[in-house]
């Protein structure tokens, strides 16, 4: 099972969350931004529907899949500055 980490940061004059190399859009407060990745963490684990997907990989060969909507990430939301 997949597992993402919403972390808290500064960012662009701000706070935003990120997932990987993906920021959020910047809040104007540390609190906002906290609020804004506990709500997209719980989002997903809301299931989906099972639907068959197509996507091209990184050599340029496609695929079809069956997407399983029940299968759902772990997530966590990391914040340093509770813990600082």
């Amino acid at each position: 099972m997949a597992k993402l980490t919403y972390t808290i940061v500064e960012h662009d004059g701000g706070w935003a969350y990120k997932v990987g190399s993906t920021f959020s859009e910047t809040f104007r407060s540390h609190e906002e931004a906290r609020r804004a990745a506990e709500n997209a963490s719980a989002e997903q684990q809301v299931a989906g529907t099972t639907d068959g997907i197509q996507y091209e990989d990184a050599q340029g060969k496609w695929h079809e899949e069956l997407a399983d909507g029940r299968d759902r990430p772990q997530t966590e939301i990391a914040d340093d500055a509770e813990n600082g």
